[in-house]
């Protein structure tokens, strides 16, 4: 038997308004689905059987959520995502870890929280931020192992620094080492202390480039 429920979602601003709008259209829902628009708020009218409107209603509101979560920070700053959000809104195929090393990098609030992560970085800026990621990801995929990605990725973006460059660096500080059978860069060290390492050595290269620019060319 088919029936009919209508519900009022509040929204704070046309963005809001909009981004809910794209979530909608991206359900796959078997009940009809109706929005009317006003100033502040959204009349969804959903028809079809119970368990169909039931289950609309459902993914409606769990969209309008997510939807609030990016777009408004909570009361410690930070914003709440869904990483398949981020990913598919950015066209993107990065690993959860290298966002949340580039967040981290970065100096961005981060916390990861069941199937969502909590940041600082606003909704806009962290697509662009996986977007740039990706790019490096693709740029040096056939040629590293995934370890490897995670401490390269993340480093050249946020240091704005060339990815090969960070491969023949990693070699020369002796944190990895090019397998000739594989055809991959491979990691010699753990991750974690690959990119401590990594990151010392880059900042005391800056360090002393400072140096040298605030006094000049030692005598």
């Amino acid at each position: 038997m088919r029936a009919k429920k209508v519900i009022v979602i509040h929204v704070r601003d046309d963005v809001e308004k909009e981004e809910f709008m794209k979530e909608v259209q991206r359900l796959n829902l078997s009940a009809f689905v109706y929005i009317h628009g006003k100033l502040n708020s959204l009349k969804v009218n959903v028809q079809g059987t119970k368990d169909e409107i039931r289950e609309a209603l459902r993914a409606i509101r769990e969209a309008h959520k997510r939807v609030r979560g990016r777009l408004h920070p909570d009361r410690q700053g930070l914003f709440t995502y869904s990483p398949d959000d981020i990913f598919r809104e950015a066209s993107a195929n990065v690993s959860l870890p290298i966002l949340i090393r580039a967040l981290e990098l970065m100096g961005e609030r981060v916390e990861v929280k069941d199937e969502y992560i909590k940041t600082s970085m606003p909704w806009r800026e962290i697509v662009e931020l996986v977007k740039k990621l990706n790019e490096v990801v693709n740029q040096i995929a056939l040629q590293t192992t995934r370890q490897i990605r995670e401490v390269v990725a993340p480093v050249s973006v946020v240091y704005d620094i060339d990815p090969e460059e960070l491969l023949d660096l990693l070699v020369d500080l002796r944190l990895a080492e090019y397998k000739e059978d594989k055809f991959k860069y491979e990691l010699i060290k753990n991750k974690e202390q690959a990119l401590e390492e990594l990151l010392r050595y880059l900042e005391g290269e800056d360090d002393e480039d400072r140096g040298h620019k605030e006094g000049g060319e030692p005598a």
